[in-house]
């Protein structure tokens, strides 16, 4: 494996900062110290970029920091909404980054982890890895022609980094789970997995749990990468759509939590890999990381788009709110109130405790809705989803149907009494 170390890597670290990850820490629980928004009272400021925004944001040190599809990785004034640098990427960037210590990492499209300076948003080094693809399949969720492989439109995200123990854990479209040193870039381990790995890797006590597309749950030794366990999934082999991890773990009191697109959520004994529970949902992937406190475990569906509350215990339903379409996004728990973002262009915000909506936020292009894919409700008008081509391209049409009313599957970030997301409109959002 090949790197390519760039002159200002032997520049003098800043002092160590605050880490900022995908769903608020390394155990990927989605809970944030400071409460959120409790009305909705304004906009406090929006940051255009030139593209849909399906990453999500990270916090640090005054500093919102930002992916999307237009290529740039943002670097914007929390206070402001003003940009303080940007940094640009040779093709889009689909992955929610991690600061650490001064440095900035995200997977690239391109296949490779990237580091940046955070104060000048230059790069540090690079490390390539063998190469990045989307999950593909024949017949992909039964769609012609039945004998082509086809690359899954809905596999929007690549895996965020994790950095702990002087390592950045991340997962490859070429199917490898990568360990590199946070200094260097030095290749310090890869796993193979049988499929895409896409997902997020949760670190915790020494282990990194991640899940990949060929349907296994993995823990592994942060130290070494030697596996420790692993847990086999359902499989759908007639049109692969119930099968693999595009939800990430989240690690909470000795359980893993995850979701699957073999319509389950499950929890796992994380020293173990054994099965504690499994909740089905219907025939309906989930793709968001469950957001866990208090014995809860929240977490959205797709096709039937629910959002559920699930005793951590038991899984049993405990309580659920009608979203109005597909719930790619991750929950954000923040004081009383969960925050989580909706493919009809809202953000919700729901009491933790009755699963009542607080408030919720539209955007503009949402109430606009162009192409009438919306009903009165906010649920998807399923008329408005008409085939164009009949065969494969229909799912990138539908796509860009999402893309023209601002769907959010960006997952929110709440600090000091705002929540901030991003939206396919290519808006960072600060409320």
């Amino acid at each position: 494996m090949k790197r390519f170390l760039l002159p200002f890597l032997l520049a003098v670290a800043p002092a160590v900062l605050a880490q900022a990850t995908f769903h608020g820490n390394l155990a990927r629980t989605g809970v944030y110290d400071s409460p959120g928004p409790a009305q909705f009272t304004a906009v406090k400021w929006t940051f255009k970029t030139g593209g849909p925004i399906v990453a999500s944001p990270v916090i640090a040190d005054g500093v919102v920091y930002i992916a999307s599809w237009d290529t740039y990785l943002y670097a914007v004034d929390q206070a402001t909404g003003k940009e303080k640098w940007k940094f640009k990427s040779a093709m889009p960037i689909v992955s929610t980054p991690a600061v650490a210590n001064g440095t900035l990492y995200f997977v690239s499209s391109r296949g490779s982890l990237a580091a940046l300076d955070i104060s000048t948003g230059k790069p540090k080094w690079v490390l390539p890895t063998e190469y990045e693809r989307k999950f593909e399949a024949k017949n992909l969720h039964g769609y012609a022609p039945a004998a082509q492989t086809i690359p899954d439109a809905f596999d929007l995200f690549l895996s965020s980094p994790a950095v702990a123990d002087g390592k950045v854990f991340f997962g490859s479209g070429d199917g490898n789970i990568y360990a590199a040193d946070a200094e260097s870039g030095v290749l310090q381990w890869k796993f193979h997995t049988g499929d895409v790995v896409h997902a997020s890797p949760a670190v915790v006590n020494g282990t990194v749990y991640i899940g990949s597309w060929d349907s296994y749950l993995y823990a592994l030794d942060a130290a070494t990468g030697q596996l420790r366990w692993s847990l086999k999934t359902g499989e759908d082999n007639t049109i692969h759509n119930q099968v693999g991890f595009q939800s990430s773990p989240a690690v909470v009191n000795g359980v893993v939590y995850v979701g699957c697109r073999d319509a389950h959520v499950y929890a796992v004994d994380a020293a173990t890999g054994q099965r504690k529970w499994d909740y089905p949902t219907s025939k309906s992937w989930v793709v968001g990381t469950p957001a866990v406190r208090d014995g809860v475990v929240y977490v959205g569906t797709s096709d039937s788009s629910r959002f559920m509350a699930l005793d951590a215990s038991t899984g049993r339903l405990r309580g659920n709110f009608a979203a109005g379409s597909y719930v790619f996004s991750s929950a954000a728990i923040a004081g009383n109130l969960l925050y989580v973002g909706d493919t009809n262009g809202k953000l919700y915000a729901i009491d933790a405790k009755t699963l009542k909506l607080a408030w919720e936020f539209q955007t503009e292009a949402s109430k606009k809705d162009p192409l009438k894919l919306l009903n009165p409700s906010g649920s998807l008008n399923q008329d408005s989803f008409t085939p164009v081509f009949n065969d494969f391209e229909d799912m990138y049409v539908d796509i860009t149907r999402f893309i023209s009313i601002g769907a959010i599957v960006s997952s929110p970030v709440v600090d000091h009494g705002s929540v901030y997301f991003g939206s396919m409109d290519g808006n960072l959002y600060a409320l």
